[in-house]
């Protein structure tokens, strides 16, 4: 099937959901612009900071949720299972139960003070839940480290060119926030320096590649964890926004670049639409649902919204544009990733390509652009990916110190910080990525589903409608309880037999049944109430 058939299909409905379904849910949650958000009744100029654009935001929270997730689950869904599955997942989960999660996600927090949806869960459901949720997400939020942890250092020894440009972004990105917030410059000239300094990185990166001696993973990801433990502690208008907001610049000028060799090269897509249903990682149900996280539905995407930014949200009528937004480019982001690998490659080998997803879609997008960045697509491709990786890395551990903070009474941010930093560089040293992976996606979307339990109760509680969140709580919840399941039986089969992630599947799935239970409770009171 031709890539550009996919494409305009894969808008049609992207549009659809942004212009038309999006407006069911602000309509349902009343939004006001005039009512003061979180970032500006609760300033503190560390984590409550009204961004001072809503791009500026939009490229944080984009930033935040994208990381590697939408280019690897759908890549690998699609040379497991075939095309077609992916892609359908991408649209419909998307449109319909991703966006919709995050959109919820976010205007709840901003409702409830800016506070993170585990916290929102004790008015909610009960306070037992809170905690039971509050656990449940620093488990998680521990495994979504480790695993970018691994995909960054990964890359950076697989890939040395994309050392300067991915951690020169770091200064690059203080200086735009220092022009933006300290000496008052303008956006315009801000992001203008902020990208030509970010050009000249990429450029010079390709030119001097940076490698380390020794076990080269290891030490680098000693100095991610490291950065991880500076960047997050520090107040969000000195990094995270401006250096996110640069990154929105990067993954535009890549979507564009790849969609004008979509347009030019017209190819047809060689991948298989379906495969067999079941493949080495399962049964296409759930695993599909599962492998494609970030593309189509993501539980990470409810900690970030109510995480950070919704503590940076300036005004409600930016509500939609950050919420449902970024989801619906996320999804355009995955089926991109699908055409990137299955059509700008040619007679590809799936073993190859499952075993580095990331590769093959460097390869795939070199191919698609050679035309334009004549052989160094694929450099570009890896480049933008990684910057989004290193954003994950650092947002995830400032909202798993917040979660730390709560969870454990601690006052102070810094012990909190290396704790989180801690226990994931230990989980992240002690095994591969993609041994990790299986985890780490179930985790996610499991949380997707309890995320959207919160978002119920909270909306019965407020005496509001829950129509259009019950099929996505609901299918999330069945969908991934039963993967976990099947994992548990995996894990504890004599010839593959792994005694970490059966012991995180374990814990997962106790803790989502309790969390089931109160809500269950917390629904029969609030329809007696």
């Amino acid at each position: 099937m031709n890539s550009l058939v996919i494409l305009a299909i894969a808008l049609v409905f992207f549009v659809f959901g942004y212009k038309v379904y999006a407006q069911k849910i602000e309509r349902l949650f009343e939004l006001n612009p005039k009512r003061a958000t979180p970032a500006l009744s609760k300033f503190d100029s560390v984590d409550y900071v009204p961004a001072k654009n809503w791009f500026v935001l939009f490229g944080h929270h984009f930033a935040s949720i994208a990381g590697a997730g939408p280019i690897i689950g759908p890549i690998m869904a699609a040379f497991l299972w075939g095309w077609l599955p992916a892609l359908l997942w991408i649209i419909f989960g998307t449109v319909f139960i991703g966006a919709v999660h995050d959109f919820g996600a976010l205007l709840v927090s901003v409702r409830s003070e800016g506070k993170s949806i585990s916290e929102v869960s004790e008015a909610a459901i009960s306070k037992k839940a809170r905690i039971i949720f509050s656990i449940f997400v620093w488990l998680a939020l521990i495994l979504v480290i480790a695993v970018f942890l691994n995909l960054c250092a990964k890359t950076f020894v697989t890939e040395p060119r994309i050392v300067l440009p991915s951690l020169g972004l770091i200064p690059v990105a203080l200086l735009t926030g220092f022009l933006l917030y300290r000496v008052k410059m303008g956006i315009v000239p801000s992001t203008l320096i902020g990208i030509i300094l970010l050009t000249i990185l990429i450029f010079a990166g390709s030119n001097f590649p940076l490698m380390l001696a020794g076990n080269a993973a290891r030490n680098w990801s000693l100095i991610l964890l490291f950065y991880c433990l500076i960047a997050s502690v520090l107040p969000v208008n000195i990094l995270l926004q401006p250096r996110d907001y640069l990154c929105g610049y990067l993954l535009f000028f890549g979507l564009i670049v790849g969609f004008a060799g979509l347009f030019i090269r017209r190819p047809e897509i060689s991948i298989p639409a379906y495969i067999k249903w079941n493949s080495a990682k399962g049964p296409l149900w759930p695993f599909v649902f599962i492998i494609v996280a970030c593309g189509a539905v993501s539980g990470f995407h409810a900690l970030i919204a109510s995480g950070t930014t919704s503590k940076q949200l300036a005004s409600e009528r930016q509500a939609r544009r950050i919420g449902y937004g970024a989801m619906v480019t996320e999804g355009l982001v995955a089926v991109f990733a699908i055409l990137a690998a299955g059509s700008g490659l040619k007679n590809t080998d799936l073993l190859s390509a499952l075993k580095d997803p990331i590769n093959s879609f460097g390869a795939g997008y070199g191919v698609l652009t050679d035309n334009f960045l004549f052989g160094f697509g694929s450099f570009v491709a890896i480049t933008v990916l990684n910057a989004f990786i290193l954003t994950t890395l650092d947002t995830a551990t400032r909202i798993g110190r917040y979660i730390t903070q709560e969870l454990f009474k601690i006052k102070s941010r810094y012990p909190a910080t290396l704790i989180i930093v801690f226990l994931s560089g230990v989980f992240a040293l002690s095994g591969k990525w993609d041994k990790i992976w299986p985890a780490f996606a179930t985790a996610n979307q499991l949380t997707a589903a309890l995320a959207l339990m919160v978002i119920c109760c909270y909306l019965l509680l407020h005496k509001k409608s829950v129509k259009i969140f019950i099929v996505p709580v609901l299918f999330m919840f069945v969908t991934t309880f039963f993967a976990l399941l099947f994992q548990i039986k995996q894990y504890a089969a004599k010839d593959s037999r792994n005694y970490i992630l059966l012991s995180v599947s374990l814990v997962l799935i106790v803790l989502s049944v309790f969390m089931a239970v109160e809500s269950v409770k917390a629904v029969k009171r609030l329809k007696k109430g």
